[in-house]
């Protein structure tokens, strides 16, 4: 019994002893606390969401909605900083432990709180998106990608200093630091300035199919702060550093109001007049008649007998289709293609090939060939 009783205050003891101090049943009493706050934290999410979310509908805007939306992932951790606090609070914390149970959960509320601001900038970005006169949708998303660093910033700052590490004598080593840094990321600074005069000048946008000669052709994907995602149209994905866009003529194809078809048309030279007025006529008419193609005095149109080639007498065929998309440009320029045939056919003339003719004006005088006589045996005398 003497033992029993021994053993039973060695238990005792080891309970009210515990960690630091602080009994056993105190920290697992604190940590059903925290896990009951973990077990709620989704549900509480929805019940707070949901009735955010009704009051969101009641607006016309939908940026709300989105706002919402965004903020489920950062609600959902609010219990979790709740449970934290009061399993803190409810151990009879002292000193040293208390000290960084109390940063903990400043830090804690400082990260919820970024984490928020940072969700909200997706949805609120649209009120930038207003400004489309002054800011492209590729300054709104560098603009974007600014502001959610300088929060991030700011709240590194910020737990930092909440731990006792003071910020300020950090950003002036770093700015000793940077220098060297910068001698060595010349081409990284280049970039990036090249892409800021990139969006200003707003050489191009996301989504349009530009061409830079000997680099790449294709459409715009993204900008980014060092390089621009150009996706060629065999879908094969191109970075291209923003320095060579920035140096380098760009073909901005979206930019076009019209598309321009430039022929030359070569007919034969037995083509009589009244035949080539017949042609270049029925050509004319058919571009200035057609509600395909784009009529003076917007752009210029020219049908008109150009030269006298080698083979051919050519025809000039100018103008420009009302469309800019590829494939129906083709399809526009197909039907031409057919009306041209159709109208030389008609005329009773065709179209020319290379070709060359030789005129021999004279020709030698013809000689009588000498008959070649092979030898023959001696005769024998009599």
């Amino acid at each position: 019994m003497v033992q029993l009783e021994q053993f039973w205050e060695l238990v005792v003891d080891v309970w009210q002893t515990g960690i630091a101090g602080i009994d056993l049943g105190r920290i697992i009493t604190a940590a059903l606390i925290l896990i009951g706050f973990l077990a709620i934290r989704k549900l509480f999410s929805r019940i707070v969401l949901k009735r955010v979310s009704r009051l969101a509908k009641r607006t016309h805007t939908t940026m709300d909605d989105e706002a919402v939306k965004m903020l489920e992932r950062p609600m959902a951790f609010v219990p979790m900083v709740v449970g934290i606090y009061f399993a803190v609070a409810y151990l009879p914390l002292s000193g040293a432990l208390a000290l960084v149970a109390d940063r903990l959960i400043r830090s804690l509320i400082v990260i919820v709180i970024f984490w928020i601001l940072i969700c909200l900038i997706e949805p609120f970005s649209a009120l930038l998106h207003r400004l489309d006169k002054v800011l492209t949708t590729s300054m709104v998303e560098w603009l974007k990608k600014a502001i959610k660093a300088a929060l991030v910033f700011i709240a590194l700052a910020t737990v930092l200093e909440i731990w006792g590490i003071r910020i300020a004598p950090i950003i002036a080593g770093l700015g000793l630091f940077g220098v060297a840094v910068a001698l060595g990321a010349q081409d990284l600074f280049k970039n990036l300035i090249s892409g800021l005069l990139i969006l200003a000048e707003r050489r191009f946008n996301l989504g349009d199919w530009i061409y830079v000669d000997g680099v790449v052709e294709g459409t715009v994907e993204s900008i980014g702060f060092r390089s621009t995602l150009v996706r060629r149209f065999d879908k094969a994905p191109v970075f291209v550093p923003n320095s060579k866009l920035s140096d380098s003529s760009v073909t901005n194809f979206s930019g076009m109001t019209y598309r321009r078809i430039y022929w030359t048309i070569g007919v034969e030279y037995r083509t009589t007049i009244d035949q080539l007025r017949q042609i270049r006529d029925g050509i004319e008419a058919y571009l200035l008649g057609s509600e395909d193609f784009a009529h003076p005095p917007q752009v210029p149109t020219f049908v008109r007998i150009d030269r006298f080639n080698d083979s051919s007498i050519d025809i000039m065929v100018y103008c420009f289709t009302r469309t800019t998309e590829w494939g129906r440009w083709l399809a526009i320029k197909e039907e031409l293609a057919y009306r041209i045939k159709e109208l030389v056919e008609s005329a009773g003339t065709a179209f020319a090939f290379p070709s060359q003719s030789i005129y021999v004006e004279s020709l030698p005088p013809s000689e009588r060939a000498e008959v070649f006589v092979p030898p023959g045996k001696p005769v024998a005398a009599g």
